[in-house]
């Protein structure tokens, strides 16, 4: 009788009744291949206490040049590109959103049934979500100049296929039973959209969109570094002629700039939750 219930036990859970030394040997096993592996990327990337210490010591004296903070007169000059910075972040953002909505639709599997298709569709998507904002900021100031602009298009690009997969997965996860109660009543297919679908997907499709405002504010300080304008361009200006001080109180400011966009945002979504 206990031989047929150890039996049991181990058609239902093999792993339980093996034996202790397999489980610790695999387990060590693992532990020095996850060990090996990271010497061997630390040795790679020449991850030496001697360069951690050499770099701590310069950093330490580009820290001391930073104090105290100073504008070193040009305070207008830097909020005017943290202005341009939060512009290019929010006309990138609109932009994306405005070019995701319709490849949203086209991306969800309640309006496009065809399996190939959507699976090709979602693929296109996938492609573009691999390139990153900066790369894009690097071919666009090579084809039309130093600027904001280029700035602007490489946010958007980089956020269209994002939130066009964000919106398509919201419109897949939307009640249907609000859309037929509309469309019994009678109401033409734009009023279905309207007070059917609208009220449930706004509020979800709102929320990724005000995060992505928030992330696009960071990104094109970035941006600003390879000459995509806004205040990233005044910090790598003074980082080049070695004006930490000045370098500083930009960075103290563009600081204090994110958090209170964040804390706005978050209180946006939370009202929209």
């Amino acid at each position: 009788m206990a031989g047929a219930t150890v039996e049991q036990a181990r058609a239902i859970a093999p792993e339980v009744l093996r034996p202790a030394w397999r489980r610790r040997a695999r387990g060590l096993v693992f532990t020095v291949a996850a060990l090996a592996a990271f010497l061997a990327m630390a040795i790679d990337l020449q991850l030496a206490p001697g360069a951690f210490m050499s770099g701590f010591g310069k950093l330490g004296r580009f820290l001391g040049e930073m104090v105290p903070p100073t504008s070193g007169g040009q305070f207008v000059r830097i909020l005017k590109a943290l202005a341009e910075t939060f512009a290019m972040a929010f006309a990138g953002t609109a932009i994306a959103a405005l070019i995701a909505l319709p490849l949203g639709v086209l991306g969800a599997k309640t309006v496009v049934s065809h399996g190939l298709l959507h699976f090709l569709f979602r693929r296109f998507l996938d492609v573009f979500r691999g390139v990153p904002a900066l790369v894009w900021a690097l071919i666009l100031v090579s084809a039309f100049g130093l600027g904001p602009f280029a700035g602007v298009v490489a946010l958007a690009l980089a956020d269209i296929p994002n939130l066009a997969k964000l919106f398509s997965e919201a419109l897949e996860n939307t009640d249907g039973r609000p859309l037929e109660g509309v469309r019994s009543a009678g109401a033409s297919p734009l009023n279905v959209m309207r007070y059917g679908l609208a009220p449930q997907f706004a509020p979800v499709a709102t929320s990724p969109t005000l995060f992505f405002l928030e992330g696009n504010f960071r990104n094109a300080g970035v941006l600003g570094i390879v000459g995509a304008g806004g205040v990233g361009f005044e910090l790598e200006e003074r980082i080049r002629i070695f004006a930490f001080d000045q370098a500083a109180f930009i960075i103290l400011l563009y600081m204090v700039a994110v958090a209170a966009l964040d804390s706005l945002s978050r209180w946006l979504r939370n009202r929209l939750a």
